[in-house]
């Protein structure tokens, strides 16, 4: 058995066995998370005048250890540049793409330096 097939197995017996009566959980977050180990980022067009929807899902919640691509769906070329440093894209041409991985948590802040109205925010859970 590959490892996914008995890492489904495991999920699937986990959840046939848990008990119809729950307490109904609190209201869901209204931030998105994802446990993906990929997640992409649209650069849409027009993000130069977006502000804080120029990157897609922000603030974009993402699992230690998750890779991050952000790929230029515009006409104009745009980069991400984290306001700390911790990663800086080169400048993306159209349809040009820019990965990440991200093995902190945390809170990081970014921007478009060619745009600097353009920004976003990371966290790492």
């Amino acid at each position: 058995m590959t490892f996914r097939r008995i890492l489904l197995v495991a999920v699937l017996s986990a959840v046939a066995g848990c008990s119809s009566s729950s307490t109904p959980s609190s209201s869901p977050s209204t931030t998105p998370t994802t446990t993906n180990s990929a997640v992409t980022v649209s650069i849409p067009s027009n993000a130069r005048t977006l502000t804080t929807a120029a990157f897609g899902t922000n603030p974009l919640v993402v699992a230690t250890g998750t890779t991050v691509t952000w790929t230029n769906n515009d006409s104009i070329p745009h980069d991400a540049v984290a306001d700390g440093g911790m990663w800086s894209s080169p400048i993306l041409s159209p349809s040009q793409s820019f990965q990440f991985r991200f093995t902190t948590a945390g809170t990081f802040t970014y921007k478009c330096t060619l745009h600097p109205n353009m920004v976003g925010t990371v966290t790492v859970q």
